[in-house]
């Protein structure tokens, strides 16, 4: 089946080259394009497009109303297209939280090596998000008040028995690791509220994401959540209930053991597609912490991950993946599942309150 998109950018240059890319790939067509927020909406609802590619500044409204207002009255996987400035950052992530399920930067050449790289990124990030249109619908219905949605025609995500919830292992853990791409900054901030102020171990944040965004994600995230969050530095002490989120660009590896690990930041190698990368930080932990790792791999695009958890579970550690139902895109978690090193598969809204059982919180 061709995926239908809709393009919105107030240039009509921008609207022209991505439609020209889009059009490249025979599963993916253009049905129309809009100038700005508010004729987005209206072709949204009217057209019932697959996928809106989605500008954040634009006259009349701008995309984060936009994406806002397509969620309530027609929800459908958006992509967002950002400037890499600190502005840009926060804006993204103001999209993100209004709904959008990804982003790209404006700039096609921050993104990839070459234009053919770039072409077929943005081809495969809408292909990806596509895929999500259901998930959606049944997000919004979920959320409804129980006299509109009828409890026998719930998502099974939401029904949950205490049977089906595993119980704790029993193991002892002095640290905690999340890798995520695709629908991570979402999916983390899902986690990471709903963990207490107390909480008893460090925690380690992998996000593919950009070195100007990282920043503002770990400032958002700290404002939200009991737990604090930062942007790793160089030289950190982990230290109970903190988050360390990587700096975008760079690689984030430990050093040292038990109390005294710390963080160290580097540049890293350049041939490795993915700063951070889920794989370096991993495996930098199995070697620190051995069996004494909870690592969770949640939705995100190829399977990063895979080979430092592998590393993981060979020390002893327990390896969690997110399961598909409730992914933007199920790829990392399927590749650590695939390759039969997760122990379970979780949706996502179950994976803070499993974190703390398995802690003994």
């Amino acid at each position: 089946m061709v995926v239908k998109v809709l393009v919105v950018d107030d240039s009509s240059f921008f609207r022209r080259r991505v439609s020209e890319i889009i059009t490249q790939d025979p599963l993916l067509t253009v049905i129309d394009t809009a100038q700005n927020g508010r004729e987005a909406v209206e072709k949204a609802i009217a057209l019932r497009p697959d996928v809106i590619t989605m500008d954040i500044e634009m006259p009349i409204m701008d995309g984060i109303s936009a994406v806002r207002e397509i969620m309530a009255k027609s929800p459908t996987p958006i992509l967002m297209f950002s400037s890499l400035t600190q502005d840009g950052a926060k804006a993204t992530l103001d999209a993100l939280d209004a709904g959008a399920l990804d982003f790209l930067p404006k700039k096609f050449e921050d993104i990839a090596r070459d234009k053919d790289e770039a072409v077929r990124l943005l081809q495969q990030r809408v292909k990806e998000i596509s895929r999500k249109r259901f998930l959606l619908a049944t997000s919004v219905r979920s959320k409804m008040p129980d006299t509109i949605v009828k409890a026998s025609e719930r998502s099974d995500l939401q029904r949950s028995s205490p049977a089906s919830i595993p119980k704790r292992s029993g193991k002892v853990y002095q640290l905690v690791a999340i890798g995520t791409s695709t629908g991570g900054p979402v999916a983390l901030q899902n986690v990471l509220t709903k963990l207490p102020g107390n909480f008893s171990h460090p925690i380690l944040l992998i996000q593919h994401m950009p070195a100007t965004f990282t920043a503002a994600f770990a400032t958002r995230l700290n404002g939200l959540c009991q737990i604090s969050v930062k942007e790793a530095e160089d030289g950190d002490l982990l230290r109970p209930g903190c988050a360390y989120l990587a700096p975008g660009g760079r690689q984030m590896m430990l050093e040292g053991r038990g109390t005294g690990v710390r963080i160290r930041i580097v540049d890293g190698n350049e041939k490795i597609n993915y700063k951070p990368c889920v794989d370096i930080t991993f495996a930098s932990a199995a070697k620190a912490y051995s069996d004494k790792v909870l690592a969770i791999v949640l939705t995100g695009m190829g399977s990063d991950g895979r080979d430092g958890a592998r590393l993981l579970k060979e020390q002893g550690s327990t390896i969690w993946a997110q399961d598909e139902a409730s992914c933007v895109v199920y790829g990392m978690p399927q590749a650590v599942a695939k390759a039969g090193i997760a122990s379970e598969s979780l949706p996502l809204d179950r994976v803070a309150q499993r974190i703390l059982m398995e802690l003994g919180r």
